[in-house]
């Protein structure tokens, strides 16, 4: 977990994950909410986020399709490799 001082669009995309799960630090979760109460842009991405999780339910591996789950890790791939490029961690290390 990240401990942030300041939240930018960009942190709180990356913190949105965290926040639904729970498992955000006390800390961190009133700074997004902070951020969220003054951003529409961010609020509706939670949203977004929020009604995706409630349509899609659970979707494991065994669910997609070959085809799906190729393009899945494609995705999650090119994120990780671009986000690398720019210095960012992606090992997912807190």
């Amino acid at each position: 977990m990240v401990l942030v001082k300041d939240i930018n669009c960009h942190h709180a995309v990356g913190l949105i994950g965290e926040y639904l799960e729970g498992k955000l630090p006390r800390r961190d979760r009133r700074r997004l909410e902070k951020h969220l109460a003054g951003c529409d842009a961010c609020s509706a991405y939670l949203e977004q986020m929020r009604a995706t999780i409630a349509l899609a339910g659970s979707v494991g591996p065994d669910d997609l399709s070959t085809e799906a789950l190729d393009a899945l890790l494609n995705v999650f791939d090119n994120y990780q490799r671009e986000n690398r490029e720019n210095g960012e961690d992606v090992s997912g290390a807190s």
